[in-house]
């Protein structure tokens, strides 16, 4: 973060009463604040007690003193509360009665000084204006901005350095028309591929890099065979030896190729002979299978009729056994009935009622099992609609804690079981709902660690902001730049409210544009914003009431405009 102010007061503090941010220019001259040299001697009372220096961002405490801003913040922070006191007269400073001196600024800031690149430069300006000149001064140091070179030298000799001398500068090779690094030299003698470089092979001819392997394949001077090498020729030479080779010896070849088709001819007629005798043996043998399957066919058919055969007797066997079954069930029936004294009708009676009440049974267990279906479908649509109710409840109420003017007001309950479940790890942090810096603006969400995070775990309260993915983000200027001041409210009425603010730094992830995929930016704000002492026992102020405390954001609006 470029900046950080604190204060403890009101809310709603006067503008003349609060501690606002170090102005651009002030924060760039605090490199050189203690080597300016002013035209006139500076007044004793603008001198910082505290870093010796002009003061810069000048804020007065009770005792009349001023001081720098980063001077007088850094004091505060490390004294406890009621102990920090003024290294003039030993005064107790308190935070409440700080406050920016703008008079005391305006004569600060209309202060002539010499340019700090003095005497080379004569310039004489107000102290308000000196970074402005510095960034166009001809004679302020300036390292070169070519990757690699580290030479430093003034602005009016680095154009010229950037352009002929430095050795890092980039320049493109007139050959391939790559940019590279100056030394031309070793890119054209090492790798250039456009560069034409003398044959390997030791040959006459120069041939551009990229295409020494097409060289290669007609090089004169490299080591081949002879063409006919293949039919008995056993020449090996450079490349023209053996084209002035295959020339010369045309006869000698010519005899090579008789010699090499007459073997072709005698192994062509072996391999005839062969073939026939093998046509002669897959006829005789062909003869013999159809023999053979002539044979085999009555076999077949007679196997298939006395399969079907035996699968008949089968199937006869298996309906008398039923049947005889049956006649055994129904002789041990009338058995049974006459040795109770029941007749053959009765007992069909009684036979017909138990079926019906099993016909009975039947039917009800089907319609249970239909009821018990029907219930779990409608249990099921229930379960849906109670689901989609939750979800529309909780959007509504985010939609109620919506704001858009850029502040938040989130308040936090069950303090003290929240903060135990985070120390034992089950709950890692608390996010509030999202809002807004105004209807097509940024959306943000704030966020806390109640048992601490980073170097505040187990001692402080942490507190951050994170960048959301808005449904406006295209049209919004990126990186984020605005002002973001963090509150914890005091609910005793007395309005003593713990405050830091910070200013976005530009070149830090968490505030440049999130991506449309990811949940949220890095959080990014302060993990020691209030220790548990102060903040469970504080002087003045009550933090936590009924086990409950506020969190204030407000993002500066200055400069937002409307799309």
């Amino acid at each position: 973060m470029a900046a950080a102010d604190m204060k403890l007061g009101g809310a709603e503090e006067e503008p003349s009463r609060r501690s606002g941010p170090v102005g651009s220019w002030e924060s760039e001259l605090a490199s050189v604040q203690h080597s300016l040299k002013f035209v006139l001697k500076l007044k004793d009372e603008f001198v910082c007690p505290i870093c010796g220096g002009v003061v810069l961002n000048p804020h007065q405490s009770s005792c009349g003193h001023i001081y720098c801003s980063h001077c007088l913040q850094s004091l505060l922070e490390r004294s406890s509360p009621c102990s920090a006191v003024c290294p003039v007269d030993g005064a107790v400073i308190t935070l409440a009665e700080v406050f920016q001196d703008n008079c005391c600024k305006r004569e600060i800031s209309s202060l002539e000084v010499y340019c700090t690149n003095s005497p080379a430069c004569s310039s004489v300006l107000t102290l308000q204006c000196l970074q402005e000149h510095l960034r166009s001064c001809q004679y302020e140091q300036l390292q070169c901005s070519n990757p690699g070179c580290r030479t430093v030298l003034q602005r009016r000799y680095l154009q010229d350095h950037l352009s002929s001398t430095c050795p890092h500068r980039m320049e493109p090779c007139p050959h391939c028309a790559d940019w590279l690094c100056s030394r031309l030299q070793d890119h054209e003698q090492s790798s250039c591929p456009e560069v034409e470089v003398s044959c390997p092979n030791r040959c006459s001819q120069k041939v551009r890099r990229h295409l020494l392997a097409e060289h290669s394949s007609v090089c004169p001077e490299v080591q081949t065979d002879c063409f006919y090498k293949k039919y008995g020729c056993s020449v090996q030479d450079k490349r023209a030896e053996v084209k002035l080779h295959e020339d010369a010896a045309v006869h000698q070849h010519m005899l090579l190729v008789l010699r090499s088709n007459v073997k072709l001819e005698k192994q062509i007629e072996g391999l005839q002979g062969d073939l026939l005798l093998r046509q002669q043996e897959i006829q005789e043998e062909s003869f013999l299978v159809g023999g053979l399957e002539r044979e085999l066919r009555p076999l077949v058919h007679q196997s298939s009729r006395h399969e079907q055969i035996v699968s008949a007797a089968q199937r006869s066997l298996s309906r008398e056994k039923e049947l005889l079954s049956r006649i055994q069930l129904e002789v041990q029936e009338v058995s049974g009935g006459f040795v109770r004294g029941l007749d053959l009708d009765q007992m069909r009676s009684s036979l017909d009622a138990v079926i019906q009440q099993v016909s009975a049974a039947e039917a009800l267990r089907d319609h249970l099992g239909t009821l018990e279906k029907n219930i779990k479908r409608h249990s099921g649509l229930l379960d849906l609609h109670t689901a989609q109710l939750e979800h529309n409840k909780e959007h509504l109420r985010e939609l109620e804690a919506t704001c858009f003017d850029g502040r938040l007001i989130w308040k936090i309950q069950d303090f003290k079981k929240k903060k135990e479940a985070e120390s034992r790890g089950q709950q890692p942090c608390l996010s509030s709902v999202p809002f807004h810096t105004g209807r097509c603006g940024y959306k943000m969400a704030a966020k806390a660690y109640l048992n601490g995070d980073g170097e505040g775990r187990g001692s402080h309260l942490s507190l951050y902001i994170v960048l959301m993915p808005g449904d406006f983000d295209p049209l919004l200027p990126w990186p984020f730049r605005q002002t973001v001041s963090l509150s914890l409210l005091d609910q005793s009425g007395a309005a003593n409210h713990w405050t830091f603010s910070f200013r976005p730094d530009p070149a830090s992830n968490s505030f440049q544009r999130p991506a449309a995929d990811a949940v949220s930016n890095v959080a990014s704000g302060f993990s020691r914003f209030i220790s548990f002492s102060q903040l469970e026992a504080p002087q003045k102020a009550v933090y936590i009431k009924d086990d409950t405390l506020f969190v204030k954001v407000k993002v500066d609006m200055t400069g937002l405009e409307d799309i």
